[in-house]
Formats: structure tokens, C-alpha cells, sequence
């Protein structure tokens, strides 16, 4: 999908028939969240780092994720690797991990501040549920509709983004994604004057403005 052209956004949810988006470790087995030694967890940082949540935030393009119900545990923090949310009027987000002896790991409590605050997100870390009218109001989700209209609403969504030129809305991602690492406005003003300008010699630019005064819909090709 990273290397498709003809993939400009993605849509994530989870399985209908289950009724969650996802519902986490499995607790039924008693080696989930179980270091068998530090030998072991070294070996294993490879495969770790290669996770649903790096390849989700590395994504170079935009993700919308649909919450059609329970997100539980890692299926919870996956939401926070989405940058756009809808939410049914039946998801619901629970981090039990503290109450397991354990935290939200791969970096889930800072993911979870970058959307809502550090209060907010400290009450969801603490294992305090947070229904979908909630996340609405305090903007983790960005639209809240009825369970029967979640896949439309984010198709909507994700087909307003691949209507877009591809390469700006790729930079366009990776400025406020980055930016947000980067501690000194002026600088991520710097960084996006490069952005602006390679932008400034595509091929969709051109056609976007000339369509803008021909008052028609540009064609992007992503050049």
C-alpha cells in the first residue's frame, strides 16, 4: 500500500461480526504479557519495534480509522496511530493495563496526550473507560454517528482525502506529525518552506490552481 499510487488514504476498522474494533492481548493465555528472560526480550526487539503501531504511524499516508466498538488494550493505543477517527455511538475506549500490573506500552499514554491533553489522557491511563460521545467531545474522535452509518461516514472521509493531490496531503501528514516533534516553532516553519517549495514545482499543483481559476475540479495524477 505505501508504494500504490493508487492508494492515497486507508481505512482501518475492526470485524463487524465480533462487535469490537479490537479487543486486545489475549488473556486466556497464560504467556501474554509473561519475560521468559532479558535474553529473551533483547532477541525479541526486532520484532517488537516492527509492530502494528510503527507501521501504522510510519504510514506516509493518511489514515482513517472507523471505531466500530470495544477498543481494548493495544487494539486502544492502534486508534492513536490513526490521524483521523470516526466513531460509532457503540465504540468504546479501555486501557486495563495498570490494573493487569502492567502500563499501556509502545508509547500508548503519550500517543493517547498528543490527541487529548495530559488530564484526559492520564483518566484513560488509569484504566477510567471513555465512551463515544466523550471522545467525541474532548476530540479524540473527529465525527460520532450511528453504528449503521460508521463505514459510510469514513468512506466519506477517506474519499474527500484520495480526491486530494496525493504529495501535498502526504506533506501536508508529515508536517504535523513531525512538527509536533519539534520543539521550536521556528524550525518546523523552516522545515516546511522546503516541504512548500518541492510541492511548488508538481505537476498536481499546476493543475490544481489552474483548475481553481477555470472554476472546475483539478485532475491529480501524485507528480
Amino acid at each position: 500500500m505505501e508504494d500504490d499510487d493508487d492508494v492515497r488514504c486507508a481505512v482501518l476498522t475492526g470485524d463487524e461480526a465480533g462487535g469490537a474494533f479490537s479487543a486486545g492481548a489475549d488473556l486466556k493465555d497464560p504467556q501474554t504479557h509473561t519475560l521468559a528472560s532479558a535474553a529473551a526480550f533483547i532477541k525479541s526487539l526486532p520484532k517488537r519495534r516492527s509492530r502494528a503501531f510503527e507501521v501504522l504511524s510510519n504510514f506516509s499516508k493518511p489514515i482513517v480509522g472507523a471505531v466500530n466498538g470495544y477498543a481494548v488494550g493495544i487494539g486502544c493505543i492502534v486508534t492513536f496511530c490513526c490521524d483521523l477517527l470516526v466513531a460509532s455511538e457503540r465504540a468504546e475506549w479501555r486501557l486495563p493495563q495498570v490494573a493487569l500490573g502492567i502500563l499501556p506500552a509502545y508509547g500508548g499514554a503519550a500517543r493517547l496526550a498528543r490527541w487529548v491533553g495530559k488530564g484526559h489522557a492520564m483518566r484513560m491511563v488509569l484504566g477510567l473507560p471513555l465512551c463515544a460521545d466523550e471522545a467525541h467531545r474532548i476530540g479524540l474522535a473527529q465525527w460520532l454517528v450511528p453504528h449503521a452509518d460508521l463505514m459510510k461516514k469514513a468512506l466519506e472521509v477517506a474519499g474527500h482525502i484520495a480526491a486530494l493531490p496525493p504529495l501535498a496531503a502526504q506533506l501536508a501528514k508529515e508536517s504535523l506529525v513531525t512538527g509536533l516533534d519539534i520543539p521550536n516553532l521556528a524550525d518546523a516553519s523552516l522545515v516546511d518552506l522546503y516541504r512548500f517549495a518541492a510541492l511548488e514545482l508538481t505537476e498536481d499543483k499546476a493543475e490544481a490552481h489552474r483548475a481553481w481559476r477555470e472554476k472546475r475540479k483539478p485532475t491529480v495524477r501524485g507528480r
